[in-house]
């Protein structure tokens, strides 16, 4: 099915200008409420259900293993890493152009990062069951990941009985801010150690679609040091065999 155009350019701009990055700039994040509307979000939630549904979500895996330490008590979601353009798809790709529409907008005008490019998108689901994610921060070690927008499609969600907030930390500020994770609204905040963040206990199935933007300077030299890291480990691997 085709999708109209909820925003027009002037709109996007208007959002992205007077309150996305002024937002971005003063407390780190913003949310935007409303952002797809009614038909599509229901659309882009209908196909990550079908996703859900037919077993293409699996567990979300974690970046090192602490011995003794269950993955699930850390990370309880179920995730899939789509680009979009994957047949059953066509919501989410048009969330996608959205978005990037709005991130454009903003990128030159958040100091001197270079936000050219992004990951795939990140269907994530969790269960219901208590399942949660534990105080993190998405870009630690400077990889590259500059922005995160989550987008969640979860209706008539009721925090007092189903959880789920993302509670955000944000540094050197005297207050926690808590995002509840409604129906068709947008998350952007810095992905790196400004916004240590937890997603709390779900005890009802909460579904997000989540991509990060990368600053290109700094993906840059995280790709050289990897690959300087993968060239150190093959020359010790082959002294040693």
């Amino acid at each position: 099915m085709p999708f109209i155009e909820h925003m027009s350019n002037a709109d996007l701009e208007r959002l992205a200008l007077d309150r996305v990055v002024p937002a971005l700039l003063t407390h780190g994040f913003c949310y935007v409420d409303g952002l797809l509307g009614e038909p599509a979000g229901s659309a882009v939630l209908d196909q990550v259900k079908e996703m859900h549904r037919s077993g293409e979500l699996q567990d979300g895996r974690l970046a090192g293993t602490v011995p003794g330490i269950n993955r699930k008590s850390i990370r309880g979601d179920k995730i899939a890493w789509v680009s979009g353009t994957e047949r059953g798809c066509e919501a989410i790709s048009f969330l996608l152009a959205l978005v990037d529409r709005l991130i454009s907008v903003c990128a030159s005008r958040l100091g001197n990062k270079a936000i050219r490019e992004r990951s795939q998108a990140m269907v994530a689901c969790y269960p219901g069951n208590g399942a949660g994610y534990v105080k993190h921060v998405d870009n630690p070690n400077c990889d590259g990941r500059c922005l995160t927008c989550i987008y969640y499609l979860n209706k008539n969600w009721d925090p007092k009985e189903h959880g789920g907030v993302l509670r955000i930390f944000p540094e050197g500020k005297p207050y926690m801010a808590d995002i509840k994770p409604l129906f068709d609204r947008l998350l952007i905040f810095w992905s790196d150690r400004r916004n240590p963040h937890e997603v709390q206990p779900s005890y009802a199935t909460r579904y997000a679609v989540t991509v990060w933007y990368f600053d290109s300077k700094e993906r840059a030299e995280a790709k050289k040091r990897f690959r300087g890291l993968t060239a150190s480990g093959e020359e010790q691997s082959s002294n040693s065999s």
